[in-house]
Formats: structure tokens, sequence, C-alpha cells
């Protein structure tokens, strides 16, 4: 469609500069003209069609670990500035974790395996909540936000938060669990690895994760406009995924003191702690998601599915 390709020529420089911003020596992305013109163009093309005056549009933006969130995002709001002129502020559900202060108080009180960042629970829901309902109110009150540095598995002095001084046209607000639902009780019982096997024998962190999703994560979800969701084809893809990740944090904070960058070993325990939410999700997710990007083995979207 020549609007499209009017579109990509008017992004390509500005996309092309994040992309490469992104980029390291050994790791380039490919078919990266594909990847704009047509997937992720025609994806803001339908975001500017459910506009309406004077009311944010909030869009989740969901997929595992690894899948690409933070980049298809940042594309996204690229596009929606640059052509359409619409205001957009992104955010990530990371930004939101509890302080590692606050995780260690969980574990302690709760569950040991709270102390790690990731499942529901370990999130400031209430301030989820409350710039939601924010962003939805006719007279919006400016809001200074958290920013999460995974680097030192904590949160960033205030200095560096976000300031969202006006109302946004969209809200771009991604992570792993974005839209995910609980599972009934019978299907929590059998252990779906090693780390539930023996690191939660009695079923504790696995139920109080599970009520999390059917208490205020569940408010939260239903205020989202839409979900978008990144599907990939197995866990076993997330696990290689997450690994290039965390030696790409490696590479971009090397300079940092106290950090807390994983090893390999440590990223896959840690990943176990993902797994039953992102294994639910791959099931059932694209029944009610809005758009579904489907990723081939090669970290690329292959096709994407309109539904509402």
């Amino acid at each position: 469609m020549q609007i499209y390709f009017d579109c990509f020529s008017s992004v390509k420089k500005d996309c092309y500069k994040f992309i490469s911003s992104q980029e390291t020596s050994n790791e380039k992305f490919k078919n990266k003209d594909k990847m704009i013109s047509n997937f992720l163009i025609p994806i803001c093309f339908w975001i500017n069609k459910k506009l309406k005056k004077n009311k944010t549009i909030i869009i989740g933006l969901s997929g595992g670990q690894g899948t690409g969130k933070t980049t298809i995002s940042a594309i996204i709001e690229i596009i929606l500035k640059k052509y359409f002129k619409l205001s957009v502020f992104k955010i990530s559900i990371d930004d939101f974790y509890k302080t590692r202060k606050d995780r260690i108080k969980l574990s302690k009180n709760i569950h040991p395996l709270l102390k790690t960042r990731g499942v529901p629970g370990t999130h400031d829901i209430n301030l989820m909540i409350n710039f939601f309902k924010n962003i939805k109110k006719i007279k919006f009150k400016s809001m200074l936000l958290p920013k999460f540095d995974k680097s030192v598995d904590d949160r960033f002095k205030k200095k560096k938060w976000y300031k969202l001084k006006s109302k946004p046209d969209v809200v771009i607000f991604e992570g792993w669990c974005v839209g995910a639902k609980a599972q009934v009780l019978k299907d929590l019982k059998k252990p779906i690895n090693l780390l539930e096997k023996t690191d939660d024998k009695s079923m504790k962190w696995r139920k109080f994760v599970n009520y999390q999703l059917l208490g205020k994560y569940k408010k939260f979800h239903k205020m989202l406009d839409h979900l978008l969701y990144l599907k990939a084809e197995n866990f076993t893809l997330l696990k290689k995924w997450r690994l290039k990740q965390e030696k790409k944090l490696s590479i971009n904070n090397k300079r940092k003191k106290n950090l807390k960058i994983m090893t390999n070993k440590e990223v896959l325990d840690f990943m176990m702690t993902y797994q039953r939410i992102t294994e639910n999700m791959f099931k059932n997710t694209p029944k009610y998601s809005s758009v579904v990007m489907n990723l081939n083995n090669g970290h690329q979207i292959k096709k994407v599915k309109f539904y509402k």
C-alpha cells in the first residue's frame, strides 16, 4: 500500500538509528525493512484508528522473556510520534518492580523465591493501578514514575525516574506477564520444572503468585484498552534469547559498580520462575489478544494477526 510506503519513508531514518543503538558487534538485526514496513507500520495504523478524541489509549504489549518487547515497543513509539504526530509514553512493568529491600521482606514473610524479581506479587501493583487511573481521568495530574535498573536489581534513584507532565495520546505498557491470567488450583499441583519440585514443595509460592493474578493484577489488566502479544514458538527459544539479553546487559553496564549480572546458570534458574505463567500464556493469551505477532526461531516476526 502506498500509504505504508510513505510512512516507512518518513520513519526509516529514526527507526534505523534506534536499531543501530541496540546492536552489538556480534548481534545485528536482520530483515529490519520487512519488520518495520510489513508488520509494525500496519500495527501503528491499527492503533491510530482505535484512538478516541481527548482519551488516552492504553496498549499492553506482552511476550515472554527475550522476545523483543522493548525493541518492538520503541519502534512503534517512533512511528506513532514521527508519522502520526501523537504524544506517546512508553513504560515497562519491570519499572514497577518492588525495591530489592521490599522483595527481601517478601521472601522472609511469605516465601524465599519472592526475593527474585519477575512474578506477579513482586511489582508495586497499587502504583501501577493508580498510574492507569490517573491516565484515564479527564483532569490529569503530573506523575513521577519509577525506573528499574536490572544491572543492579533495584530502582534507579528518583532523579532518574520518569516525569509524565501531560496526558499522552497513547500509553504503551510492555511486560512479560502483562495480560496473564490465573490458573485453576488443580493445575498448580504438578511441578512444571525442577525449581517448583525442589523449592516449592508446599506450593505456597505458586499459590501466592496465582492469587495475585486473581486479584489486583486482574483489575489492572482490565484497564488495558488493547493487548498486543509477541508469541514465541516454545520456551526453549526464550531461554536462548534471554541468555543473549543478559550478555548484552553485561556489555552495556561493564563500568558500573555493584553489578548484579547473572551467570548462564543463574539466568536459566531465573527463567524457571517465569516458566509456569509463560507456558500458560502460550496456550491462552492469543485467544483474548487484539493483535498477535508470531515469532520464528530466528527471533523475527513471521506473521501478524489482528483479532479486534
